[in-house]
């Protein structure tokens, strides 16, 4: 039986953020994923009108319950939490997130700290963010932020390579924990690339690939995706990495060609690398 991964994140009814990015590709590997939604859109933000709201706390804490009745935690491999769109579900997720590692010292804890990013900066409360940091990350395995949430948390900017090892530590994250900082365009990377540094126990690696100028909702919560349902197929760290960059610059580069405001995983070649895991 492939892994279980209990995916705690945003939900759309159109398009592609969250949950309705990130589920598709680990279920097309063959993964079983039990989805919590932290809020339901109508759409992403990129659109003239923006429907739905966060979960209201009380419906969040059943579903959690729900999921505890079903004996999720004891059996599910990986955890991912994304986005969190009010401060009472942020708090339910820390708890949920200590009560379910607690229960299985062998589940693999992955947070994405959807907080911000350069251009729009802060887009979630300060308090879910210091969440994140004082909860969250602290219990975290794997962590996939990108460099304004890096330095956001941390409150040291992320210029060159030699940043990354100190902002790691900084985070405070589980031992034996893995970063993964998303998006780099540091000091030392290469002219028209962007890339993906991996700080863990094994030391740093690190991942280039071109630089697209496409910026689209949703795209780290795919990335965070396509390296879970890497993982769960078995491969490494690093080599999940490389799949998740190679297969998240074919969905950017097809949203491109075709003029759309998303990720596109309809290309019949994303669809046939996930079956190659």
């Amino acid at each position: 039986m492939r892994p279980l991964v209990i995916s705690i994140q945003s939900q759309v009814v159109m398009g592609h953020v969250g949950n309705s990015a990130a589920v598709f590709p680990m279920q097309a590997a063959g993964l079983e994923v039990a989805q919590v939604p932290t809020v339901v859109f109508s759409n992403t933000p990129d659109y003239p009108t923006l429907r739905g709201r966060a979960m209201p706390a009380d419906f969040f804490a059943d579903l959690l319950n729900g999921v505890w009745e079903r004996g999720l935690p004891e059996r599910a491999a990986y955890l991912v939490t994304g986005y969190i769109g009010s401060l009472e579900v942020a708090r339910l997720v820390a708890d949920f997130v200590a009560r379910a590692k607690r229960a299985n010292p062998a589940l693999v804890y992955y947070c994405d700290p959807v907080m911000g990013d350069d251009a729009p900066g802060l887009y979630v409360p300060e308090a879910i963010a210091a969440i994140h940091r004082d909860e969250l990350l602290p219990q975290a395995d794997l962590a996939s932020p990108n460099p304004f949430e890096i330095a956001y948390l941390t409150g040291e900017p992320i210029a060159c390579l030699d940043d990354l090892p100190r902002a790691a530590k900084a985070l405070g994250m589980a031992p034996g924990a893995s970063l993964i900082a998303t998006g780099c365009r540091l000091r030392e990377t290469p002219e028209g690339t962007l890339e993906s540094v991996v700080i863990g126990p094994e030391g740093v690696s690190r991942h280039p690939t071109p630089y697209l100028p496409v910026a689209l909702a949703g795209t780290g919560d795919l990335f965070a995706g396509l390296i879970t349902a890497a993982l769960g197929c078995g491969r490494t760290l690093p080599a999940a990495v490389d799949f998740a960059q190679s297969q998240t610059s074919r969905a950017l580069a097809c949203a491109a060609r075709l003029g759309t405001k998303e990720v596109v995983l309809s290309d019949p070649d994303f669809r046939a690398a996930l079956l190659t895991l």
